[in-house]
């Protein structure tokens, strides 16, 4: 999304960070995993292709996506100096059904690909940061998380965060969760809007 195309939000664990042709070289190396495929339900792709799938990202007016950087490692050789590690990603989606609140809901998800990154809360503040960077600029509203419902960490990590579950869809196997912002879950949520730091992101 153009949106974020030059912009950073900082967290005392993680920094998010567009999605730039710098880091498509690691994320094509996490996506040969078949785990990781397994888990976000996606195909391999050769270099080429994702070069041209971040191109697509970075321009998708109904995608909004961030490179995650754990603060705790040195930069990513190759990706400049932004203050981290290259850990993963989180995404937002608005795909939205109109009966789950159209262009004021988005579906959001993470990916901690980094195995030296996982366990240490970095997905959890990501997702806070993106949902309080995202109601802030966009005016979303409403949250939804598609989770396969074997996924019993990723489950635990959204309902820590407030969501809850409001629809299964068996033929897919997935748990549909939900987080009003106006609501009391989203009470903290709100509080992170007001002190965001956001900051300028170049290719240096």
């Amino acid at each position: 999304m153009r949106i974020n195309t030059n912009t950073c939000v900082q967290g005392d664990l993680v920094v998010l960070v567009p999605y730039r042709k710098e880091h498509v070289p690691r994320y094509h190396e996490w996506m040969q995993d078949p785990h990781l495929q397994e888990t976000t339900a996606s195909e391999p792709l050769t270099m080429d292709e994702e070069y041209e799938m971040q191109r697509s990202w970075a321009e998708d007016e109904d995608k909004l996506t961030f490179i995650i950087l754990d603060r705790s490692k040195p930069d990513t050789p190759g990706t400049g100096s932004h203050g981290g590690g290259m850990a993963g990603d989180v995404n937002l989606f608005f795909t939205i059904d109109e009966e789950d609140g159209g262009r004021e809901a988005a579906e959001i998800e993470v990916m901690i690909a980094e195995q030296a990154s996982r366990g240490k809360g970095l997905a959890k503040e990501a997702l806070r940061l993106l949902m309080a960077y995202a109601s802030r600029e966009l005016g979303v509203k409403r949250y939804i998380a598609k989770i396969h419902e074997v996924n019993g960490p990723s489950r635990r990590l959204f309902e820590g965060l407030g969501f809850t579950e409001f629809r299964r869809v068996p033929v897919f196997g997935e748990v549909h969760y939900g987080l009003s912002v106006g609501g009391e879950a989203g009470a903290q949520l709100r509080e992170l809007q007001d002190g965001l730091t956001c900051a300028s992101y170049d290719a240096s």
